[in-house]
Parts: structure tokens; sequence; C-alpha cells
């Protein structure tokens, strides 16, 4: 089975109104799945953590490296939806590149070890990620890199389908047709790698380094790898630019027919390569 079939074969599982309160059923079902895709390739933890009195949880899988102890790279992406979507590209594109990327490093392991995280309640406030940045903060754990899976799968080649926060339209493309990846200052090094080599892989790229943890650009702030910048770790968010480019961000049309899925197969073989020679 290619890539572009396992992809689809992800999303048509996880593609559902999945909010942890007003669809509990869809949400657990999408968290067993992606639990149970997991676990072909170890032992799955479970982070906890509580809001308003009611538990939830993050799914955590490491992933050995091929050679020495090396901080790891962690890569994440949310499962829950917002209420009254399907949440094809947010974030069931994600969760289905967390599910790809997974299967491939534990098959063939880099040289950083990899921590793949599925988080809750990142439509509440970034919750998930919140409580776990926060816990490896007081823990003084290191990470090499934090990647967070954001919206991966619409495309757009139409001239002016790609809109930008003020000023930025000078630098950037009108056309909706690459992936960007946004991060800190600290991660400039690795954005101008990963932008090589997911454009050597095929598929076009951007990157935008930001200053101080993106409260000068807020919507770049806006996944889960910001609870990763105010802690101080090295952090990107790795997107199709949702609300700038999707029409049907947080909406009931947001589904896998709107989808790119040779767009999004490319991304993840991107990811994989690009990831693989950090």
């Amino acid at each position: 089975m290619d890539l572009k079939q396992r992809l689809q074969n992800h999303l048509a599982e996880i593609v559902r109104d999945r909010d942890p309160y007003l669809s509990p059923i869809a949400h657990l079902y999408v968290q067993q799945y992606i639990r149970a895709q997991l676990q072909q390739w170890g032992n799955v933890e479970t982070h906890e953590f509580t809001v308003n009195g009611k538990i939830h949880h993050n799914l955590i899988l490491n992933l050995p490296s091929s050679s020495k102890e090396y901080p790891p790279i962690l890569i994440g992406a949310h499962y829950d939806g917002v209420p009254g979507s399907p949440a094809a590209d947010d974030n069931g594109t994600g969760v289905a590149v967390l599910l790809e990327l997974a299967k491939a490093f534990a098959a063939k392991p880099i040289k950083y070890p990899v921590r793949i995280v599925a988080f809750d309640m990142e439509e509440y406030g970034l919750l998930g990620s919140q409580a776990y940045a926060d816990l490896l903060k007081q823990q003084g754990q290191r990470l090499r890199l934090m990647i967070s899976l954001e919206m991966l799968g619409y495309c757009d080649d139409s001239p002016n389908s790609q809109r930008y926060p003020a000023g930025l339209e000078r630098f950037y493309p009108d056309r909706g047709n690459f992936i960007a990846l946004i991060g800190n200052l600290t991660a400039l090094t690795d954005l101008i790698k990963l932008r090589g080599n997911i454009r050597g892989s095929g598929t076009k790229c951007e990157f935008l380094p930001v200053p101080s943890r993106g409260t000068i650009v807020p919507q770049t702030r806006l996944s889960d790898h910001a609870p990763f910048w105010d802690n101080g770790y090295r952090a990107m968010m790795i997107t199709d630019t949702a609300f700038m480019r999707n029409p049907h961000y947080h909406q009931a049309s947001d589904r896998i027919e709107t989808l790119n899925l040779d767009f999004l197969a490319g991304v993840c073989r991107g990811l994989e390569i690009a990831i693989g020679r950090l």
C-alpha cells in the first residue's frame, strides 16, 4: 500500500466530529485508534492532565535513536477538533502524518531519539501541550527540537490564494501551494536545513523565523509549539497556514474531499527525509 493510500486510510478513521465534550464517543474512538496505531511500534505512555475536573490524555511513544544518546526530537499533533467540524485538515492531516512518521522512524531509527506525542485539548487553548511542556520544563528534560504538525493537507495553486499577516506578503508567494515552517530564532538553523531538504524532496516549502515567542505576530502562536516556545525550547510549527489559505478552517466543510492528498503525501515524504537528516 503506498503512502497516499495509508494517509487516506488514517483520515477515514480520524475525520469525524471529535470535540471531547460534545462528541465524547467519537473523540474516544479517535484516541483509541491513535493508541492502537502507535502500539505497533512500542509502549504507548499516557500523560494525564486535568481541565475543570475532567481527565484528558496525551499519548506518547518513544522511539530509540540509531546511535549514542541524544536529547529527543519531539513530533506532536493534536487530535481533538472544534465542535461541528469533522476537522479533516485541522488536524486530521497532522495526526495522519504523525502516525506515518512513527512508522517510518520505528522501522529505520535516525540519529536522534524521536518522541511522538498526540496532544488533546488544543482547540481549548493548547491545554494538552501546555501541560506537557510545563512538565518537561519542571523535570529539566532537554529536547533537540519540538515540531508541531498543524494542518498539512490544503493546497491551492490559484493566484492570490495565500494570505499573510500584514507586511509578510512582500516576501512570500501569493499561491497557497507550499508547506510553511514557523520557528523561534533558536531553531533558525533547523528551519533552513529542513526547508532545503523538503524542497529537495519535491515539495515547495517556505520558512519564517519569529522573535519574542511569536508575540509580535500572534497568528504564529496558534498551535502546540507555542507552550514550548514559552518554556524556552527550540520549536517550530509545520503548517499549510490554516485560515490564511484554507476557507474550510473550523467549518463543517473541513472534509477529506477538500484536501489535496498528493500534496499531503509529499509533505509527509519531505518531513521523513528532512527530519532524518537533522
